[in-house]
C-alpha cells in the first residue's frame, strides 16, 4: 500500500509506514530495519523481528553498515566505532511503489564475508530499476560478528541475516510493487556464494525463485577449523573463547584481532560459512548436485581473469609445482597447464591457476551439479577486458548496476569509462532483468550434455564452455 505524503512517496509496511524519495523516475526507500539491532542480549545470536513504530518513519538516509576493518589501506571506511551494532537495514529501489506485480532482484553483496555494505556507491539500484524490476539490497553481519563460530550460538549468522531479509521481501515488497512470487536472488564473490548456499538450503525455500550467483568463490569452514579460527583470536584479545566473553568485548576490539589466524600464513580472510549441517552440509555444488534447489533457475558465471585484483603476482621464478600442490592439483599439474596455455610464463600461468582454483572451478563445478540434478542452468564468462585490471574479479559489478563513475567503478573502467561500456552494460543489464522477468537471460541453456557459455565481451557471443583443457587438469580433485 502506498499513499502520496507532501508529493513523497509512502509505503505501509508490517512494522509501520516509511517515507521514501523520488529521483530521476525512481523511488527509493533506504535503511528501513528488517530484524532487530544485534546487540546486548542479541548479540552473536541469529536475526530477531525488528520492533514496529508508530507514525511515518523518513527512509531516506542509509543505515549504518555492519562492523568491519577498510578493505585496503587508504580505502574509505565503511563503519566507525560510533556507529555501534544497528545494522540490519533494507533498501528498496522501485519505478513505482503504487503498481503491482514488478519482478523482484534481492542483492548480495561480496567482500571475503568480513567487508561490504549495501550503502556503497557501486551499489546504488536506481539505473538497474529504471529496467523495471523492484531491487532491494540490503546490509548481513560480516567477519566475526557474522561468521565466528561461538559454543552455544547458531553458525553462520551472516547467512542467517540474509534469509530474514527475504522473508522481510517475502511480507513487504508488495507494498513497494513487487511480485513476492517473483523474486531473483543476485550476488557476486561471497554474495554469489551466499546465492548458490541459500539456493540448496531448505531454510531459504520458497524464497526466491531464481537466482544469479556472479563469481561464486571456494571457502568452506569445518566446526573444528571455525574453532581453531576463534582460538587464535580470542588468546590474541585476551579473553576465552566463549560468547559471553565476547559479547563484553566492543566490536572495534574484535575487528583489532580479527585477521590474527592469516599471519604466517597464506589466504585473504580468516572468515567463511561453517557446516553446520543445517544452512552449510559442504560445499555448494555438493548439496546442489543432489538436487537440493533444482526447482530454482539458475544463471552463475566468472570473470576471465578472476585473480587478478585480489592478489598480489609471485616474483619471478615462482615454482609453479608448488603452487598447483597448494591448491590441490598434483605437483605434474604444472606442466599441464604449460601445455594448455602455450606461450604464457609462468607468473602469467599462476594467474590463471590461481582463478581457476579460487573461483572458475568453483563457478564450473557448481554449473554441472544445478544442471546435472535437473535445475534450469545458464553459464558466462565475462571476458572484457579493462584498462588496468583486465577481466579482474568485481569487473561485472559496474556493468551489472550500470554505475560507471563509482570510486571502485574506477577502479576497473579507469575514468572516462571506455566508449563501450554503455551498450555492454545494458545488454547485461537486459539479460539479468530478462532472467528476473521470465526465466530467460537470452542464451542457451548449459547442459552436461551441451555446455554453451555465454561469453561477455563487445559484442556477445555464445559458444562451447571454453575452459574445458583446464577443467580436464582438475577432473580428480576430491571435491
Amino acid at each position: 500500500m502506498v499513499k502520496e505524503g507532501r508529493m513523497e512517496p509512502v509505503a505501509v509496511t508490517s512494522a509501520g509506514a516509511v517515507r521514501g524519495v523520488s529521483e530521476n523516475g525512481i523511488v527509493r526507500f533506504v535503511g528501513i530495519p528488517f530484524a532487530a539491532a544485534p546487540e546486548g542480549a542479541l548479540r552473536f545470536q541469529p536475526p530477531v523481528q525488528a520492533p514496529g513504530w508508530d507514525g511515518v518513519r523518513d527512509a531516506v538516509a542509509f543505515g549504518a553498515a555492519p562492523p568491519q576493518l577498510a578493505p585496503v589501506p587508504g580505502a574509505p571506511a565503511q563503519w566507525q566505532p560510533g556507529d555501534g551494532l544497528d545494522c540490519l537495514t533494507v533498501n528498496v529501489w522501485t519505478p513505482d511503489p503504487a503498481t503491482t506485480g514488478l519482478p523482484v532482484m534481492v542483492w548480495i553483496y561480496g567482500g571475503l564475508w568480513k567487508h561490504g555494505a549495501a550503502r556503497m556507491p557501486q551499489y546504488d539500484a536506481g539505473t538497474l530499476a529504471g529496467s523495471g524490476v523492484v531491487v532491494v539490497t540490503f546490509n548481513y553481519r560480516v567477519g566475526f560478528e557474522g561468521f565466528g563460530h561461538l559454543p552455544g550460538t547458531a553458525d553462520n549468522r551472516g547467512l542467517r541475516d540474509q534469509i530474514a531479509a527475504l522473508e522481510w521481501v517475502q511480507g513487504n515488497i508488495a507494498a513497494f510493487g513487487g511480485d513476492p512470487a517473483n523474486v531473483t536472488v543476485f550476488g557476486q564473490s561471497a554474495g554469489a556464494a551466499s546465492t548458490v548456499l541459500l539456493t540448496a538450503a531448505p531454510a531459504a525455500r520458497g524464497l526466491f525463485r531464481r537466482a544469479i550467483a556472479q563469481s561464486i568463490p571456494s571457502g568452506i569452514r569445518t566446526a573444528s577449523e571455525a574453532a581453531a579460527v576463534t582460538a587464535t583470536i580470542a588468546a590474541a584479545a585476551g579473553i576465552p573463547a566463549t560468547r559471553e566473553a565476547f559479547a563484553a568485548l566492543a566490536p572495534e576490539a574484535i575487528l583489532a584481532v580479527q585477521d590474527e589466524p592469516l599471519r604466517g600464513r597464506e589466504g585473504f580472510t580468516a572468515f567463511a560459512p561453517v557446516i553446520d549441517g543445517d544452512l552449510v552440509t559442504g560445499p555448494p555444488w555438493t548439496a546442489l548436485r543432489s538436487g537440493s534447489g533444482r526447482d530454482v533457475d539458475l544463471i552463475c558465471g566468472f570473470t576471465h581473469e578472476e585473480y587478478r585484483g585480489q592478489g598480489p603476482l609471485p616474483p619471478a621464478g615462482v615454482d609453479l609445482a608448488v603452487v598447483a600442490e597448494a591448491v590441490g592439483l598434483d605437483r605434474d599439474a604444472a606442466d599441464a597447464y604449460r601445455r594448455v596455455c602455450l606461450g604464457l610464463g609462468d607468473v602469467d600461468l599462476f594467474t590463471v591457476m590461481l582463478s581457476d582454483a579460487l573461483i572458475r572451478m568453483p563457478t564450473t563445478w557448481v554449473a554441472e551439479a544445478h544442471a546435472g540434478a535437473g535445475g534450469r542452468t545458464w553459464l558466462y564468462d565475462f571476458a572484457w577486458r579493462g584498462p588496468a585490471l583486465g577481466a579482474a574479479h568485481g569487473v561485472d559489478v559496474p556493468f551489472v548496476f550500470g554505475n560507471a563513475t563509482s570510486r571502485p567503478a574506477a577502479r576497473f573502467l579507469g575514468s572516462p569509462p571506455p566508449a563501450d561500456f554503455t551498450d555492454l552494460s545494458e545488454s547485461i543489464r537486459t539479460s539479468w532483468t530478462s532472467f528476473a522477468t521470465t526465466g530467460d537471460p537470452g542464451w542457451p541453456r548449459f547442459t552436461p550434455d551441451h555446455p554453451t557459455t555465454r561469453t561477455w565481451q563487445t559484442p556477445p557471443s555464445d559458444g562451447p564452455y571454453p575452459l574445458s583443457p583446464l577443467r580436464t587438469i582438475w577432473q580428480n580433485v576430491k571435491r
